[in-house]
């Protein structure tokens, strides 16, 4: 299946990250790039899931899942090992409405994480649609590598300009000349 790549800004919803582990800690480690609605739910904590936990102020309820823990929350990310908790969240929340992710299960997921860069206002994402996880680990690398040093600089004055310049056909033409020399003159 391929996975419609959508940007959305996570910033006023309610995430619930079900798990205290390893696997949970970075699926939190990468959810705080985008939003400090963050809530962890597990009996018990890695030392990791403990330290971000303190350094970002995050919400814990620790307890044992259990059903209707996923009420008021929009996102719900599950990150145990357990199958049977995997198809009861997924299948709570889809009769709640509420976007999954069972880590490592694709049946149980309305959405991916996708590997990413993020440097200031810039964002790729980068998916294989689960064939390959190691191949966009490296593609992401590569693309890294490759992203010239003057870019976020440059997005920051086409910000400025935005900001600035009143919208018309003229705006948006003069916006792809400057995005379009900007890139000739890095070859």
């Amino acid at each position: 299946m391929h996975y419609f790549p959508l940007f959305i800004n996570i910033k006023k919803f309610k995430v619930l990250v079900v798990g205290g582990g390893e696997i949970a800690f970075d699926k939190v480690q990468k959810l705080l790039d985008f939003s400090n609605e963050v809530t962890i739910l597990s009996k018990e904590y890695s030392l990791n899931m403990q330290n971000i936990i303190k350094k970002h102020n995050l919400k814990t309820l620790q307890k044992e899942y259990q059903l209707g823990d996923i009420d008021n929350f929009d996102i719900v990310i599950v990150a145990v090992d357990d199958i049977n908790i995997q198809k009861n969240i997924y299948l709570e929340s889809r009769k709640k409405r509420i976007l999954c992710n069972c880590v490592d299960v694709i049946e149980y997921c309305d959405f991916i994480f996708g590997s990413y860069i993020k440097q200031d206002d810039l964002v790729i994402s980068i998916s294989t649609s689960g064939s390959s996880p190691a191949v966009a680990k490296h593609l992401k690398r590569f693309l890294q590598n490759s992203l010239p040093n003057s870019l976020n600089q440059f997005l920051t004055y086409m910000k400025s300009l935005r900001l600035n310049i009143p919208k018309s056909k003229e705006r948006m033409k003069m916006f792809d000349q400057k995005a379009k020399e900007y890139f000739d003159n890095l070859n």
